[in-house]
């Protein structure tokens, strides 16, 4: 991370330089509200307004429940803590179908305007579509990477230069 190791620094190490993280299945701390998930990660207090703000990114509306909120939380608490660099393990997991389309939405906001780094782990072709770069990787092992508009028509093809792939679909790998 800005040209130095990270890799032997503990997790709370790394996100002090600037590292978040959402999980493919977010973690639940019991006794918290909401707002106190949202202030933690922010650092501090939040007005009303700059909360509503957060949770209305991710699709989040105290009239509005449908499903997938936990995760949406989770996005939420990684957008308030404004960092260099994001990690979002498979964001859609968990996510309703409404809400997926506001969530590519938030990831191209994100790029847009990020002062660093967002990487996305993901089967889905309309996030990877968002990509600039792809990683293809299968049984632990790189097995192509480069720029979306190489990457990509060999991943919908099925092909993904990937021989060790037993199923070459993109939700499957």
């Amino acid at each position: 991370l800005d040209g130095k190791d990270i890799t032997p620094l503990d997790v709370t190490q790394r996100a002090r330089c600037g590292v978040s993280y959402a999980f493919q299945t977010p973690v639940r701390f019991k006794g918290l509200t909401v707002r106190d998930l949202v202030e933690l990660a922010a650092g501090g207090a939040l007005s009303e307004a700059t909360l509503c703000e957060l949770l209305g990114k991710v699709g989040l509306c105290a009239r509005e429940y449908i499903g997938g909120e936990i995760k949406r939380i989770e996005i939420a608490t990684v957008l308030a803590r404004g960092t260099r660099f994001m990690l979002f393990d498979e964001p859609e997991a968990g996510i309703d179908l409404w809400s997926f389309t506001g969530l590519i939405d938030v990831f191209r906001d994100l790029r847009s305007h990020l002062d660093g780094s967002l990487v996305i782990i993901s089967h889905q072709e309309r996030i990877l579509a968002i990509a600039d770069e792809i990683v293809v990787i299968a049984d632990g092992v790189v097995q192509q990477a480069g720029p979306r508009a190489l990457v990509l028509p060999g991943l919908l093809d099925g092909a993904a230069g990937c021989t060790q792939c037993p199923n070459k679909e993109v939700g499957k790998q």
